[in-house]
């Protein structure tokens, strides 16, 4: 890269969702109340298949790692967001923004390499019913899931060793509510072609890979049901079906702000907002409304608790 004299940034404005009061008031209550309701649930996902002894095939494993993948990145930047509503005056330290892309990078791709570790279950399930045993043992869950958060960490500390080389330059000025590799791009005062490269590279076209090979995979999946019996067929289909429609939530934002490489993205900050905040604690959600296994062992644990609560 090609320096030019730059100052030493050690915080950032951040412009925020909106600058107008009373719609952050209101976003801050709608906010909140989506958190009251969709957190807990994630939570008690992950408390009803650790509990549940029917609950113990791989399929649901998977699941309750998805969903404390979620929760995880979504405590990356909604606290963050939520305390600035009240401020009028939003800022980030450098290490803390920093922090925050890392994290962001890192759990949201640990999340999509997890994904693809589902489509390869839902594949050996119904294409090699007879080895599945084998082939998804809970030795090799255990495995597939070490490898998902070792490849997002991977992906993060790239992204994170080539955004704090960049020379930065003032005004210090993020127009966002978070941190991430676009706003920091923005700043540099250097010739930045060769970074922003390695960063498509390591963003857009994962991305654009491992969605095209998770759409693949269940188009061949649906075509293989056809050899399947009519109730086989609609209980696979179903759960496929909630698959598709996680991979499409959480893919698409992504290549929408991650795909065009570093160009300007019409309302950029909406699709943020449920790429970062809205999509991640809905995904599990999504899972276990088509789910009648997992409905009906989380309304017996909450029976079970509410019982115990009545004795006291």
């Amino acid at each position: 890269m090609e320096h030019r004299n730059h100052t030493v940034v050690t915080e950032f404005i951040l412009l925020g969702l909106t600058q107008n009061h009373e719609v952050q008031m209101t976003l801050f209550f709608f906010f909140l109340l989506f958190y009251m309701v969709i957190l807990p649930g994630n939570i008690l996902i992950i408390l009803t298949i650790r509990g549940d002894p029917q609950l113990g095939s791989p399929m649901y494993f998977f699941l309750a790692n998805l969903a404390f993948l979620d929760i995880c990145y979504c405590s990356v930047t909604p606290p963050k967001m939520l305390a600035d509503f009240f401020s009028d005056h939003k800022t980030i330290s450098y290490s803390a923004c920093i922090a925050q892309l890392f994290f962001l990078h890192f759990l949201g791709a640990a999340e999509a390499f997890l994904l693809m570790v589902m489509a390869y279950d839902r594949y050996a399930a119904i294409c090699k019913p007879l080895h599945y045993s084998r082939l998804v043992n809970r030795r090799v869950c255990c495995v597939l899931v070490g490898a998902t958060w070792s490849g997002g960490f991977i992906h993060g500390i790239v992204l994170f060793g080539l955004s704090i080389h960049l020379p930065l330059c003032g005004p210090s000025i993020l127009d966002s509510f978070f941190c991430d590799v676009h706003q920091l791009v923005k700043l540099a005062c250097a010739n930045t072609y060769l970074v922003e490269l390695l960063m498509f590279l390591n963003n857009g076209v994962v991305i654009v890979m491992c969605f095209t090979v998770l759409l693949i995979s269940y188009t061949v999946l649906l075509l293989k049901l056809r050899t399947q019996s009519s109730k086989a067929k609609n209980k696979v289909a179903s759960t496929c079906v909630s698959h598709i429609i996680v991979v499409f939530v959480m893919f698409g934002p992504a290549m929408y702000i991650y795909g065009l490489s570093f160009q300007v993205v019409p309302m950029e900050k909406f699709v943020a907002v449920f790429h970062t905040v809205i999509f991640p604690l809905t995904n599990p959600m999504i899972y276990t409304l088509r789910n009648k296994e997992i409905k009906s062992s989380m309304w017996r644990l909450l029976s079970k608790y509410t019982l115990r609560c009545g004795k006291f």
